[in-house]
């Protein structure tokens, strides 16, 4: 073996031990980067699926508001079917309410009348432990249903 051969195994041994625990510096930098990240899916995800099934209990609200006949028992049904339908599809809401309104239950058989339900859901975080989180977001959804031109309403 030559001696620039021997120098050079030499150097790259005193290199490699210079660069000893570099591994663990850079698994302590990098590990919470990934968990940050995998929290913010989640929270991405659980806003995505959450307004998914507020969308469908606005829908399921509005539709059971639509084949009452009154504005309170219009409203009674809209809050009972939100209520089933979030908890059914296992969205806790921290904050919840259930807005009708129930004018199209006023207009004259043979016209047509809409009934217009919001819901409204405050999705919580606070499990997340993320942080530069909100605690909750509020989201909200709006459906609108016809109420049946031939079938009698009140008043």
């Amino acid at each position: 073996m030559t001696r620039t051969a021997r120098a050079s195994g030499r150097r790259l041994g005193r290199r490699l031990r210079q660069d000893r625990g570099s591994e663990a510096i850079q698994a302590a930098i990098v590990t919470p980067i990934l968990i940050t990240f995998l929290c913010l899916a989640v929270a991405a995800g659980r806003i995505v699926m959450a307004g998914g099934k507020i969308d469908a209990a606005a829908e399921d609200a509005a539709r059971a508001a639509s084949i009452e006949r009154t504005h309170g028992a219009a409203t009674s049904a809209a809050s009972q079917a939100a209520a089933r339908s979030l908890g059914d599809a296992g969205v806790a809401c921290s904050s919840r309410s259930v807005s009708v309104d129930a004018g199209g239950l006023t207009v004259p058989v043979g016209q047509v009348g809409y009934v217009t339900v919001t819901v409204r859901c405050t999705v919580p975080f606070g499990d997340l432990l993320l942080p530069g989180t909100p605690g909750s977001k509020t989201m909200t959804s709006q459906f609108r249903s016809v109420v049946d031109a031939y079938r009698s309403r009140e008043g």
